[in-house]
């Protein structure tokens, strides 16, 4: 194996891993909707729209191995549980961002109508 298949191969592995962490429809769905901050369960089911309790639940709970998110636990009169990015999941604020811009200069190519970042909470 020449050195320049060595390196793909490496880069590959990484992003493998990147993929892996946020695979799927809902993963990266979900860390938008905690880029504003921690919100409970159905404050996510209903940011997420189209997502059934039981795969958000799923969804949530393979994010917390990745370290994405963390599940906070509150003891007071009621019990609450909260959700919310931890510094490492915070780092693909950048990602979403770029992933974002791409996706509406793709929806203008296909589409013919790209959106800008005001009118980004109007589109279906």
């Amino acid at each position: 194996m020449v050195k320049e298949e060595r390196d793909c191969s490496k880069a590959m592995r990484c992003i493998k891993d990147a993929l892996e962490a946020v695979e799927g429809k809902w993963k990266l769905l979900i860390i938008y909707a905690l880029c504003g901050g921690a919100k409970r369960f159905k404050e996510l089911s209903r940011d997420v729209v189209g997502i059934s309790d039981k795969i958000l639940t799923s969804e949530l709970k393979h994010l917390q191995e990745n370290k994405l998110i963390k599940r906070t636990r509150t003891d007071e009169s009621t019990i609450t549980i909260q959700y919310e990015l931890t510094a490492h999941g915070r780092s693909l604020n950048k990602v979403l961002f770029e992933l974002w811009n791409w996706g509406s200069a793709h929806r203008g190519e296909v589409i013919g109508k790209s959106i800008g970042i005001n009118q980004a909470t109007d589109v279906e």
